[in-house]
């Protein structure tokens, strides 16, 4: 749960960066790097600050009030947070911070056109982007944990949850979108025993290359790796352990002894790997892959979609119920044992809102009547894979002002958040007491989101 809202807000899903704006912003005021803020024994740089408004404004935030006021607490803030977990020995995963470091730089090329375009726009090179993201996503999850510590497990019981709803104002009880509970079958294109092997003969001649010294690994994962989250980075993984990677591979990673050798060929959900070792540090492990995805032809595409629509032309029929061809066909793990019923992560229950449906499936049941069956469509996982499906809509209900009876789960959330951010809050009130903090005397007069500063003078 992301607890202090203000640090995210205005962070919008923006497909225009907002270059102009930052330029400007940068331009009214060219000194020479200084301290603005100290927070214990830690000095917050006007160049820190800077940093960290490129990376905002690079996700599209909008600041209301003067950036460098803005941002310049939240750096201070955060480094209440940083100074605690270093003191609690709260660990980060390095492997994480990396991938999404990598997702960070992909979007950013995306939405301004370029990696020169990027180098340009930042004034920097790559390899100082790529740091800068890193030491902003290290500290961002480094303070968030903390803050899960800090509001630990809190319970709320049912009577809570109705003494705060018949306390909100009639203005204030929140609005549930329209929301949704899905029954999906899907079934994967077969692939043809050709195709793996096309793709297992290219892995054992990129192999080859590597062993007989004709170019290094990195070098072929560069150039051949279809995991684009590695491939820049020579399919280096960094840092992880084995609960984090795929059970295959990890059970092949981590019994690589040699850094000079080549794994055999590794067969996972995502595709084939090859893998090798760079180091071994205690329980986690760094190596580099590659991977090759075998696509499945047109025609067994085809072939699957027709299956589909025989299938759901039974049920229509009565000839087999939703429930059972679930059970009889579904390829599907996550939902086969559950009457095919897609579960939501964010809300953790069955219920979606529209914009949290996968985007394939949302198009389809959007206007799909409740108890009917889909068409057969092709749906595009976050592994990549491409899987055929049918859906149907369990229920549907219509966008409204919550109930206590309807919307008990959006409540219990609303009021469990209300308690970790007055608890967080009221932890950095105890730190701002405690700490030794000064500020330049320009940013005296920023409006802070926590007034309670007790700063010494410079």
């Amino acid at each position: 749960m992301n607890i202090r809202i203000s640090f995210i807000k205005g962070l919008l899903c923006a497909t225009v960066l907002m270059v102009l704006p930052f330029q400007k912003l940068v331009a009214q005021d060219n000194v020479i790097d200084r301290v603005e803020w100290v927070v214990g024994d830690k000095s917050i740089l006007r160049s820190d600050i800077e940093e960290a408004i490129r990376y905002w404004v690079s996700n599209g935030r909008t600041f209301e009030g003067d950036p460098y006021c803005v941002v310049g607490e939240d750096l201070a803030v955060q480094q209440l947070f940083l100074h605690q977990a270093a003191i609690d020995s709260i660990q980060v995963d390095e492997g994480n911070v990396i991938r999404r470091v990598e997702a960070q730089m992909e979007h950013v090329i995306q939405q301004i056109g370029s990696k020169e375009k990027m180098e340009e726009y930042f004034n920097m090179t790559s390899a100082d982007i790529r740091e800068m993201y890193r030491e902003q996503l290290y500290n961002m999850e480094m303070a968030e944990r903390m803050k899960m510590k800090i509001v630990g497990d809190i319970k709320v019981s049912p009577i809570l949850v109705r003494r705060y709803f018949d306390s909100l104002p009639k203005d204030s009880i929140p609005f549930v979108q329209q929301q949704v509970e899905v029954q999906i079958i899907t079934m994967q294109p077969q692939i043809d025993l050709e195709e793996i092997e096309r793709v297992k003969g290219e892995l054992r001649e990129y192999t080859e290359r590597i062993m007989n010294g004709e170019t290094s690994f990195s070098t072929m994962a560069l150039m051949y790796s279809q995991d684009p989250g590695t491939a820049r980075r020579g399919g280096e993984l960094g840092f992880v352990g084995r609960g984090q990677l795929q059970p295959e591979f990890s059970a092949v990673a981590f019994n690589l002894t040699d850094p000079g050798k080549v794994s055999k060929i590794v067969e996972t959900e995502y595709g084939f790997h090859i893998i090798q070792l760079i180091e071994k540090r205690g329980d986690k492990v760094n190596v580099r892959h590659i991977l090759r995805k075998p696509e499945h032809s047109s025609e067994n595409l085809k072939a699957t979609l027709l299956r589909l629509d025989s299938l759901a032309t039974g049920i229509k029929e009565g000839e087999i119920t939703f429930d059972d061809a679930v059970a009889l066909y579904s390829d599907d793990k996550d939902t086969r044992n559950n009457f095919g019923i897609m579960y939501n992560k964010q809300s953790t229950s069955s219920h979606f809102g529209m914009d949290e449906l996968p985007v394939d499936v949302a198009r389809v049941v959007e206007s799909l009547p409740v108890g009917e069956i889909s068409q057969p469509f092709a749906w595009l996982l976050e592994n990549g894979k491409t899987v055929c499906a049918i859906a149907k809509v369990k229920s549907r209900t219509d966008a409204h002002q919550a109930t206590f009876s309807d919307d008990y789960e959006v409540l219990h959330q609303m009021y469990q958040a209300k308690l970790s951010d007055e608890r967080i809050k009221e932890w950095v009130k105890k730190k701002q007491r405690a700490t030794y903090v000064r500020v330049n005397k320009n940013n005296r007069n920023c409006e802070f989101l926590y007034p309670d500063w007790n700063f010494h003078e410079e």
